[in-house]
């Protein structure tokens, strides 16, 4: 049995994760700060669904799940370093995986700063805690956004991500930099994840699909980015959290093959590695639509709009590092996942 922290447990794939790796018989922490930036109910209630009541939780303190034995929560900010090194100090921790971040392309165009302190400054107390911790590994959370204005497809970890086009996307590179100085001085074993339009049951209200579904279901026009002219390598959530369960274990070793004549931004002479996890097949976003329309039997309002500042036309990516490293696929089919969020849709809001 392993001990885990999970950051950002309240959230999506946080959320997902705890039941995966407790199923596995590991015993978790969890931690999130439960912020606003989208309705917080949804996030009491995924934390309900793993035996933590919002009665019990309190800043700073540990409660015990009453669903899983080995499960624990605590509501913590990872700007919080004394807290946060605290934690680190007294749970004995064996691994890590930082999910927690302030998400969200559009939303850092407006609010920049709360994209620095978690993602940037959070992160550093996350690296800081792991290299005075003996943390075996630390996996975090990276993003497809950070490929920019890269038009080269698939996307491959093995390309330059040096042209991202909000704060959000240069958070998520920063961390990558951070990861691999740890890594690089420290020997502290990181491993970053570029994931890729993640949806499915619980999923985040500022994503397509939610925002889709919930306009749909209530007669209102869903708006429509570039005309429609769009793709996303829509990545379903059991295969985000099958992949990561399995990553945790293969812990990075220097590249001995690595040369600065030709440095290649995926690996490097230090334990660092960065994995992209998508589905290896865009969708248009068209496409995405009908098989929403055709699962809830309605079809949509449409409004069609330019691009969105910070937004990309297309994503793709080569997962193949992937593969190799976790000896498993990420290949759920899109109307399957949307077929999957639609059910838990309608249950969760009370829609016959």
């Amino acid at each position: 049995m392993s001990k885990i922290l999970i950051t950002g447990t309240a959230g999506f794939i946080g959320f997902h994760l705890v039941n995966k790796l407790i199923s596995e018989g590991h015993k978790v922490t969890g931690l999130d700060n439960i912020n606003n930036y989208y309705d917080v109910n949804l996030k009491y209630a995924r934390l309900a669904e793993t035996g933590i009541r919002k009665e019990d939780i309190k800043y700073n303190r540990i409660i015990n799940s009453l669903k899983y034995k080995d499960y624990s929560f605590i509501k913590l900010d990872l700007e919080d370093k004394e807290s946060l090194t605290d934690l680190f100090r007294s749970s004995g921790f064996d691994y890590v995986v930082n999910l927690a971040a302030q998400a969200g392309v559009r939303y850092s165009i407006d609010n920049p700063m709360a994209y620095v302190n978690s993602n940037i400054v959070g992160f550093a107390n996350i690296l800081e805690a792991c290299r005075h911790n003996n943390i075996k590994h630390l996996v975090y959370a990276s993003s497809s956004s950070v490929y920019g204005l890269n038009e080269k497809m698939p996307f491959s970890t093995e390309d330059n991500v040096d042209h991202p086009i909000s704060l959000y996307a240069a958070s998520k590179k920063s961390n990558e930099l951070m990861a691999h100085t740890y890594s690089h001085l420290f020997s502290l074993p990181t491993t970053g994840l570029r994931f890729f339009t993640v949806y499915g049951p619980w999923g985040r209200p500022d994503m397509a699909l939610y925002i889709f579904t919930k306009a749909i279901t209530e007669g209102r026009k869903i708006q429509i980015n570039n005309e429609g002219n769009m793709q996303r390598d829509f990545t379903y959530i059991d295969d985000i959290v099958n992949s990561l369960s399995r990553i945790i274990d293969v812990i990075p070793e220097g590249n001995t093959d690595w040369s600065g004549l030709d440095p290649k931004p995926s690996s490097s002479p230090a334990s660092y590695r960065l994995y992209n996890i998508g589905n290896n097949s865009p969708v248009k976003l068209m496409d995405f639509v009908e098989a929403i329309e055709k699962e809830l039997g309605i079809t949509a309002r449409k409004e069609f709009l330019p691009m969105q500042p910070g937004d990309v036309p297309a994503t793709w990516a080569d997962v193949n590092s992937l593969i190799r490293a976790i000896n498993y696929e990420p290949a759920t089919p899109v109307k399957e996942g949307i077929k999957n969020f639609v059910k838990w849709y309608k249950e969760y809001n009370r829609i016959k």
